[in-house]
Parts: C-alpha cells; sequence; structure tokens
C-alpha cells in the first residue's frame, strides 16, 4: 500500500492539471475545504461529483468498553463525519 497524497503534492497535481500556479490551486483547495466543512458543521452534506457525498450523522448515546479495564462505560451521544464514495469511484477503481 502507497503513502496517502500529502497537501503540497495535492496542490502540484491540480496546479498541473489546472494549468495554474500552486498559489491558485492552493486557494481552491482551501475554499472547496472551507465550504464543504462549513455546510457539514452545520448539519448539511456536501455531494462532491464524482467522489462522493459527505455528511454529518448524529450517533446514539451507547455503551463501550475500556480494553484496559474491560469496564463498560457510557458514552453521550455525538456527531460523525461519513464519507460515502460515488459509485463512478468505486467502479473505476475496480474497473
Amino acid at each position: 500500500m502507497s503513502k496517502p497524497m500529502t497537501k503540497t503534492q495535492l496542490v502540484a497535481a491540480l496546479a498541473e492539471e489546472m494549468g495554474a500556479d500552486k498559489k491558485t490551486a492552493t486557494a481552491a483547495l482551501d475554499a472547496v475545504t472551507a465550504v464543504v466543512t462549513r455546510e457539514v458543521a452545520a448539519g448539511g452534506a456536501v455531494t462532491l461529483p464524482g467522489l462522493g457525498k459527505v455528511a454529518c450523522r448524529a450517533r446514539p448515546e451507547r455503551l463501550v468498553r475500556n480494553p484496559a479495564t474491560g469496564e463498560q462505560i457510557k458514552k453521550p451521544a455525538d456527531k460523525v463525519v461519513k464519507m460515502t464514495i460515488a459509485k463512478a469511484l468505486k467502479d473505476s477503481v475496480n474497473g
């Protein structure tokens, strides 16, 4: 398994794909990140065409086990960010 792409590598690849400089690519990436973060934090969802859907889901209160002691403790309800991968991306990876 290879290492994940870093932000610097992603910006360089975006700049090349866009035919723009790295400063413009960084601004574009930061803008997309800010919009997705703001929308998901407000309880909405964002669909990134060709990639998938990013959404915030509520998790109910539940019992969890402390692996060190085996003790069961009650974990309060919280929210978790989930990404559902688009079928087109799955097919391109598996095809």
